[in-house]
């Protein structure tokens, strides 16, 4: 192999090395993917628009 070959692929083994260590970094960080449950109390509110399509609502 010609050299600038051998240092194109020491880069993208580098790139490929912390790309994969900052993944990993954020998963670790976001909790593992684990969502906290969020209450829900009431049907959600916009303005005046309803909570419910208007093709379900019964007049």
């Amino acid at each position: 192999m010609t050299g600038s070959i051998v240092v194109l692929l020491i880069i993208l083994a580098a790139v490929a090395v912390v790309a994969i260590v900052g993944t990993v970094v954020l998963v670790v960080r976001d909790g593992r993917g684990l969502i906290p449950v969020d209450k829900s109390e009431r049907p959600w509110t916009a303005g005046n628009l309803p909570s419910l399509p208007y093709s379900l609502v019964r007049f």
